[in-house]
């Protein structure tokens, strides 16, 4: 990059500018921790399901999965600024059609799909900003201070979406993100443009191929709950007597598979690829990116799990639900700001190994510990053990990705680590509830069989109408659904029993998912390197 960075005199433009850049990265993370706690009361409000607002949550990281290269190259073209403040406009427009969606398909619409394009422009603008805002001296603070706004934003995500929903509307959350998004437009003018050495070559069709790829593979394991991973379910699509799930992941894999063919025949032309095949052959850079990958997988994985378990397991209110994950907030903050501040030159490699087994300890306490006897209480502790991983995770891994290449690719490493912690989060969303579902209805089915009190006329209903999957319901949501259907009492109580049940054979099926999940990104840990980027360098 060839912009010059503000001088060091002026301290106080400085501040405006990383403040700024701060905020756009807190809006980005905000979102994907906010509406976690408010799935019951916005399933509701809307008129969808458990399943709708997982199908949501999915869809606003995978459109940033999807579009996050392509966002990054477009920036290369039209200036980072520019790209920043457009993304700003598109993103405030979906917060503002999310904030008066009636429906879910308003919601995805605002939501899922206008803020995922906003967030694909801005945030490879805001590694490319930092770096033609700060001297090379300071950059590493302040990629640690964006960062750091990304930890609070989902430390305190959860408490922020749980008070809107309790005291005021689920709806003011995003409305007041269209005011923070003003106050970004008006500050952002004052950040120095990174204006790229050449006009690059957008590689439409590398865009295309990445994009689909990416998309089905996703869309494919969201599915699962409903059609069945292998094997189609009851009444639904069979394609050559295979669930679609399988042929989806498939088509994704070979997509992925030929764009990088494409990318890699691109430079052996001499033509400019949408990502350097070479850059995945550097260790460090491939080894932090695969933590990215996990740690968003479990991090969304956790999200999406614990607050079902307190809003609708126990029937938590929303703030009450946001206050019970506050530990995990509070642990996940100290770890990320408190040991780049106290351990500075501490071993990368030993801190995200730290973080990685607190994260699966953490998980596998909650598995062992969750009953149907259980009560609130049981999450704190495994809270505190997750958040102090993803803190320590967080202190770690920006550096050791940016740090990886040289300062004019720290815009393309950029694209691609926001890329793979999406797809993370994509598939931890859809994997967990994939599994959640599918044991839910499983156990459910189970237990009503095994009941003598259930007649089998009952049961041979059961197994016809949740053969694509049992809803996550509530015990008051059953008991509505079975007394409008005039179930008799004795029936009434057995579903109740066996929903209970099968809710948490379903959340802990998940947490094992989650558990492996952490278990597997152990053996990659090897990647990261075992002293501090600057330290390493000669």
């Amino acid at each position: 990059m060839t912009a010059k960075a503000p001088e060091a005199g002026n301290a106080k433009d400085a501040r405006l500018v990383l403040l700024t850049l701060a905020a756009g990265q807190f809006l980005m993370a905000l979102d994907s921790s906010v509406m976690n706690v408010s799935i019951a009361t916005v399933a509701e409000d809307i008129g969808t399901t458990v399943t709708g607002m997982q199908g949501a949550i999915t869809a606003y990281t995978l459109v940033m999965a999807m579009l996050m290269i392509g966002g990054g190259k477009v920036g290369a073209l039209i200036g980072r600024r520019r790209a920043f403040m457009i993304g700003c406009v598109v993103y405030g427009c979906g917060s503002f059609t999310t904030a008066i969606a009636p429906n879910l398909t308003v919601l995805l619409l605002g939501w899922s799909f206008l803020e995922g394009v906003g967030a694909a422009l801005i945030l490879p603008a805001i590694v490319a900003l930092v770096a033609s805002n700060f001297p090379v001296a300071r950059r590493p603070a302040a990629y640690g201070l964006v960062a750091a706004a990304a930890a609070i934003a989902i430390g305190v995500g959860p408490l922020i979406g749980g008070v809107a929903t309790t005291f005021f509307s689920w709806r003011w959350v995003f409305a007041g993100e269209v005011v923070v998004v003003l106050v970004i437009l008006v500050l952002a003018r004052r950040a120095a443009d990174a204006p790229p050495d050449h006009k690059p070559r957008i590689d439409f069709l590398g865009a295309v191929l990445s994009a689909l790829g990416i998309g089905l593979f996703v869309f494919g394991v969201l599915r699962t709950s409903e059609w069945g991973w292998f094997r189609p379910k009851a009444g639904g699509p069979s394609w050559f007597a295979l669930s679609p799930v399988v042929w989806l992941i498939l088509g994704g894999l070979l997509l992925i598979w030929l764009f990088f063919r494409w990318e890699t025949h691109l430079v052996r032309r001499g033509a400019e690829p949408l990502v350097d095949p070479e850059l995945l052959g550097n260790r460090q850079l491939t080894g932090g990116l695969t933590m990215f990958f996990f740690q968003y997988l479990v991090q969304m994985g956790v999200f999406f799990v614990v607050p079902l378990y307190l809003s609708v397991a126990l029937g938590l209110s929303a703030i009450k639900t946001g206050v019970l994950i506050l530990p995990l907030s509070v642990s996940l903050l100290a770890a990320a700001i408190g040991v780049p501040r106290f351990r500075p030159n501490a071993s990368p490699r030993r801190v995200v190994r730290t973080g990685v087994l607190l994260m699966l300890v953490g998980a596998l306490v909650l598995l062992v510990t969750l009953d149907v006897e259980s009560g609130a209480a049981v999450v704190t502790v495994p809270m505190l053990l997750i958040g102090l991983g993803m803190g320590a995770l967080a202190s770690q891994l920006g550096a050791v990705t940016v740090s990886a290449v040289p300062d004019e690719q720290s815009a393309d490493v950029g694209g691609i680590q926001n890329t793979v912690t999406n797809l993370g989060a994509s598939i931890g969303t859809a994997v967990a509830g994939s599994i959640l579902i599918t044991m839910l209805t499983s156990s459910f089915l189970t237990t009503i069989e095994q009941n003598p009190a259930v007649p089998a006329e009952v049961t041979s209903q059961a197994n016809v109408r949740l053969a694509g999957g049992a809803p996550f319901l509530s015990d008051a949501q059953l008991t509505t659904a079975l007394d409008e259907a005039g179930v008799e009492s004795e029936v009434a109580q057995a579903a109740l029993d066996a929903n209970a049940t099968a809710r948490i054979d379903g959340l802990r099926a998940a947490l094992a998912i989650l558990a492996l999940a952490a278990l597997t990104a152990l053996f990659f840990t090897q990647r990261i390197p075992g002293t501090q980027p600057g330290a390493a360098r000669p």
